[in-house]
């Protein structure tokens, strides 16, 4: 799992899902925990296995279905060898009767509130894996894959700007080299200040030259030539500036034995909350930074 949770649901009345609204509670609840929702429905089963493959994080089926149970569906589903969690539910049949089959969770509603109880279940569940996923460990790595893709992406669109030929390149070079001519000063500062005084903390701490926020700044300028709504403060706090140093922090066990990492000097704790927030606001710029992708070809273009 990723950022993206995927899920393929079939059910031959799902439409009625679908227009009273339980689909779009399911999306809800995905984006409030912080992940882009996915969610593909199939109301016949060609076209349920047509669709099917072990790219998804749940999947959910009826068992009274006109042309197949959804028992057999959940064999064939692991007869192709994909063990994905998967719901299977019912209001009209006693689930007790069936096998236990490994990673399937059985439910069977009341009736009364059939599709309400469904929903409530796959929440539960989807809760379930989430948990799973959510590791502190796994949560970190997660992060750093997502704002790394996010780097090479606005380094992307640099190159492509800059390839271009098109807008106010030279003044945007200017304006780097201007800068990068001042950190190379500073720099240099640096290095003789720690030969000098022995003093090395400031020198290791240092990043150097085109960092990730110097990237954020000429997608700046690049934004001000496009005249798109500019993004790129709350994208450096959001985001970079945090991914930085949750790169840095160190793991901490508290006295319940739960784990979590915590940036010494901000005293910033990665815990499961602040991973959340972390995951909703990559979403959120990586929309933004796919906008702007989009907006520079189109400038390009014309």
């Amino acid at each position: 799992m990723k950022l993206n949770y995927n899920v393929l649901w079939l059910d031959d009345n799902i439409v009625d899902f679908d227009e009273d609204g339980w689909v779009e509670n399911i999306k809800n609840y995905l984006l409030e925990e912080g992940f882009e929702p996915n969610i593909v429905i199939a109301s016949k089963i060609d076209d349920f296995y047509s669709k099917l493959n072990d790219s998804y994080d749940l999947i959910l089926t009826d068992y009274h279905m006109a042309s197949k149970n959804g028992d057999e569906v959940v064999k064939d589903i692991r007869d192709k060898n994909i063990q994905t969690e998967i719901l299977f539910y019912t209001a009209k049949f006693d689930l007790q009767k069936i096998a236990n089959i490994n990673r399937v969770t059985f439910v069977e509603t009341s009736g009364s509130n059939h599709h309400g109880e469904v929903v409530e279940e796959t929440k539960n569940l989807i809760s379930l894996t989430i948990k799973k996923f959510q590791h502190i460990i796994t949560m970190r790595g997660m992060i750093m894959h997502e704002t790394s893709a996010l780097d090479n992406q606005t380094a992307s669109i640099i190159t492509t700007y800059f390839k271009s030929g098109k807008g106010k390149n030279k003044e945007i070079i200017n304006t780097i080299c201007d800068n990068l001519d001042k950190l190379l000063v500073d720099k240099k500062g640096v290095v003789d200040h720690a030969r000098k005084n022995v003093n090395y903390n400031k020198l290791i701490k240092d990043t150097f030259l085109f960092s990730a926020e110097y990237k954020i700044e000429t997608l700046k300028k690049i934004i001000e030539e496009l005249k798109q709504a500019d993004f790129t403060d709350d994208y450096k706090e959001e985001v970079s500036n945090l991914r930085n140093k949750f790169a840095h922090a160190v793991l901490e066990t508290d006295d319940k034995g739960r784990q979590y990492f915590k940036s010494g000097e901000e005293g910033i704790t990665f815990n499961e909350d602040l991973c959340k927030k972390l995951r909703k606001d990559i979403n959120k710029h990586k929309k933004n930074i796919d906008e702007l992708d989009n907006n520079l070809k189109e400038f390009i273009k014309d």
